[in-house]
Formats: structure tokens, C-alpha cells, sequence
């Protein structure tokens, strides 16, 4: 690993890791498109925020996903049914 020292004595090391090249093109239409610099400062920024921030676990973001895969498909349901599907009661 390649190492380089910041003004603050933190160092900056080189990581490496292997993925497919459409989670890679993925990666790159990402950061492009959010207006980062590079895809490095993209990577640094969303494992920080990962670290720094860890509200939810894998399960949960999954699930994020799909429901908005599902709401993108229109696989939706009222108020009205969801109450009635899952008995809650709308004065809880």
C-alpha cells in the first residue's frame, strides 16, 4: 500500500478491492451525477458517512429498496387497506 502524510499526522493508505464492472459503472453514474470530484472522494465520503452514521443495517436497507422499487411500479395500497391488511387502528 501506497501511504502519504496529511498536515494533521493522520496518513493517507491505498485500499484496493475487486467488484464487477456494472457495480463499477453504477459507482461512476453515482458520483458524476451527484457532482463529486472523483470516484475516490465519492467512496471516501459514502464509507465515512457509513461509519459515522450507521442508522441502518443491511435488512432495512433492503427493504428501503424494494418499497421503493414497489412504489416506482405502482405496487401500492390506500391507507384504508393497509390499516385493514395489518390491523392498526388510525387513532394509534
Amino acid at each position: 500500500m501506497s501511504k502519504a502524510a496529511t498536515g494533521d499526522d493522520d496518513e493517507i493508505v491505498t485500499v484496493n478491492f475487486k467488484t464487477t464492472q456494472s457495480f463499477l459503472d453504477a459507482i461512476d453514474e453515482t458520483w458524476q451525477g451527484r457532482g463529486f470530484n472523483s470516484r475516490s472522494e465519492f467512496i471516501r465520503y459514502t464509507l465515512r458517512d457509513a461509519a459515522e452514521n450507521p442508522t441502518f443495517d443491511r435488512d432495512e436497507l433492503i427493504a428501503l429498496l424494494q418499497a421503493e422499487v414497489d412504489i416506482e411500479e405502482g405496487r401500492t395500497m390506500d391507507t384504508e387497506t393497509t390499516r385493514e391488511q395489518f390491523g392498526t387502528d388510525k387513532n394509534a
